[in-house]
């Protein structure tokens, strides 16, 4: 995924930054909201989208002139991606891409969440700890397992007929160690048998009983029962369908979790309508007057039905207060703010309901971090209240994995509010953070969340490839001229993306984020098949370039200390090959004060066999894991 934002970073700083699609748009800041309301002489000449797939739809999003606002990462990437039947003989890759810096396993105290063997990805962290009792942890994740599952439906590899699926795992004894796995019979058939689907949420998604091609971007959260509930989307790739989707998970006494089949929300069949990007909250506090609602927030895009050009993306709400059997109507929380985004609720001892989200009003030029807040259980709310105006990052230089600039947020004991979200500063991609101590009335000025620094050079110098005595290879013109590679002088800033916070019961408030701290050489591939087969499969590789891996930081705002919970550098360029890293990473605390941070990680390494559709003779490969990494400072 090439850009001109990769290729020379400070030529255009100063343009209008389009995040969440990996891309940068050569688009003058002159150039404001009011371009996305163009006239009607302009219309007639402009292009028309065919909405009724999740590819037009984005089309059209890119599309708009001016535009800060994208979709999910994920749901970008699921437009991209496509199945196909392999051939009778197993693929033998080329080659397979990697990197000796690389490890080969995620190491102790990081514990790996998904506990499938056969290279599937995972990626988009949600997790959430029962205020009762520390050792119980869910969390949530965009799985793809059903992508590799060795089973057929009619004939059918399910890996050609599976998709990211909405997947959850659950601990009982704080993290230590996490449950479960999927076991499919050797013929399929669709199912919400838990024995069958293991880890995959039931009734959403086809392979697991449900309606929809694909399910993903979740988040959990637990009431004070010990009850705990997923939301995520159902959607389908090459059709209008979509919904959010709410599971309510209960564990019988033996510690087993269980899923209630979904409550859909907002369910559209329209062209012109699409959900993304879904947060839930739930009101755990003991004595709250609203102790146990559950509130869902989620994006709204609108289309013109007439030539499927973009209207607006407002943030939509529900509360329930049956347990998410039923939801009130869903009602509009972002007002005049009409192009947003990466919406996140989040809720205060006393029961005060906040919102937060990315976004931006007609004729603004850059986006802001928006709050509203209802003291009334999700009745009403007050009107929005720009935190801060933020630039949109473009992402970590030398990656090409998609970003945004979504917030999450947390609330102290005492009621204090923080959020937090990364934006562009002098260049880079900046974790902050902005804190209110008067319900959200006034918000202080955002503040870095981490200290400053370079990247750690690793793995320099090395020698360019000589030209591939195949013409179809690369040549020296190409960079293959056996030249020496040194690491860049001077090296990057450490750069932060994905920040994710969370306040404990013992008065400490945890800010988490991937922040770019080592700078290795990669060598690409010059050229093979396409995905999904290319994810794999390489057959002539091509020079080195320059590339940032991360790791996860979690610092402790109460007491300004910082550390690093991952084991070693995350790479970003494996299994979708650099494009989609997820969109977020999660934090939860227990009532003891400790923190569980959970992101993706690409450190371990299984054989893959099965692979959208595709057969692979045993090839080991490093994948997207799910992994957590607690304590307290």
């Amino acid at each position: 995924m090439k850009t001109l934002r990769w290729f020379n970073r400070t030529r255009f700083i100063s343009l209008a930054r389009i995040a969440g699609g990996g891309a940068l748009f050569a688009v003058g800041l002159a150039i404001a909201f009011n371009a996305v309301r163009p006239s009607s002489a302009e219309m007639r000449s402009e292009k028309i989208y065919d909405i009724n797939t999740l590819a037009g739809k984005i089309a059209s999003l890119r599309g708009t002139a001016g535009l800060q606002i994208r979709f999910s990462a994920f749901l970008e990437q699921e437009a991209e991606e496509q199945s196909a039947k392999g051939p009778m003989t197993p693929i033998m890759p080329t080659h397979v891409l990697t990197s000796p810096l690389d490890g080969t396993m995620v190491t102790p105290p990081a514990v790996t969440v998904n506990q499938d063997t056969a290279a599937a990805s995972q990626n988009e962290t949600a997790i959430a700890v029962d205020p009762n009792n520390s050792n119980r942890i869910v969390a949530g994740a965009n799985d793809y397992v059903t992508r590799t599952w060795p089973c057929t439906v009619n004939g059918t590899p399910c890996s050609a007929l599976g998709d990211g699926y909405s997947g959850t795992y659950f601990s009982n004894d704080g993290g230590s160690t996490w449950c479960c796995n999927s076991n499919p019979n050797a013929n399929y058939v669709p199912t919400t048998d838990p024995s069958q689907i293991g880890t995959q949420i039931p009734g959403v998604e086809h392979l697991v009983g449900g309606q929809y091609d694909a399910g993903g971007d979740p988040s959990v959260a637990f009431d004070s029962q010990g009850n705990v509930y997923y939301a995520g989307l159902g959607f389908d790739r090459t059709s209008p369908p979509s919904t959010v989707a709410v599971n309510k998970g209960t564990f019988d006494s033996g510690g087993n979790l269980s899923w209630s089949l979904p409550t859909f929300i907002n369910q559209s069949t329209s062209p012109s309508t699409l959900n993304d990007k879904p947060w839930i909250a739930v009101d755990s506090h003991s004595g709250s007057p609203f102790q146990d609602r559950i509130y869902v927030t989620w994006t709204r895009f609108i289309f013109n039905p007439q030539n499927g050009r973009y209207v607006q993306s407002p943030i939509w709400f529900v509360y329930s207060t049956d347990g998410g059997t039923t939801f009130s109507a869903p009602t509009n929380v972002s007002a005049n703010a009409h192009y947003s985004q990466g919406s996140h609720p989040v809720v205060g001892p006393d029961g005060t309901l906040y919102v937060f989200w990315d976004g931006s009003t007609r004729l603004a030029s850059t986006n802001s971090t928006y709050v509203v807040k209802s003291t009334d259980g999700g009745a009403t709310f007050s009107s929005p209240l720009q935190v801060s105006t933020l630039t949109e990052t473009a992402g970590v230089q030398n990656t090409v994995f998609r970003v945004n600039s979504y917030p999450a947020a947390a609330v102290d004991l005492n009621g204090v509010v923080y959020v937090t979200w990364a934006t562009e500063i002098a260049g880079s991609s900046v974790a902050v953070y902005s804190k209110s101590t008067d319900a959200g009335a006034t918000w202080s000025a955002p503040t870095p969340v981490f200290a400053s620094g370079s990247q750690t050079a690793d793995g320099y110098p090395v020698t360019q490839p000589t030209p591939d005595p195949d013409p179809n290879g690369c040549q020296a013109a190409n960079g293959c001229d056996g030249s020496t590679f040194n690491a860049p002088s001077p090296a990057g800033p450490i750069e932060d993306i994905f920040p994710a916070a969370s306040a404990s019961a013992n008065g400490n408030v945890y800010l988490g984020a991937y922040r770019g701290d080592v700078i290795s050489p990669w060598q690409v591939c010059f050229a093979g098949p396409p995905p999904p087969e290319g994810r794999i499969n390489c057959t002539y590789l091509g020079p080195y370039i320059h590339n940032t891996r991360l790791d996860y930081f979690v610092t402790d705002v109460t007491t300004s200390t910082t550390n690093t919970v991952s084991t070693h550098p995350i790479n970003t360029r494996y299994h979708f090959g650099g494009g989609f890293f997820g969109d977020y990473t999660d934090m939860s605390s227990d009532s003891t004060g400790n923190f569980h941070a959970f992101w993706t990680d690409s450190n371990n390494v299984q054989n893959v066999v099965w692979w959208y559709g595709l057969q692979f003779v045993p090839t080991p490969v490093h994948q997207q894991d799910v992994v957590t990494g607690s304590g307290n400072f």
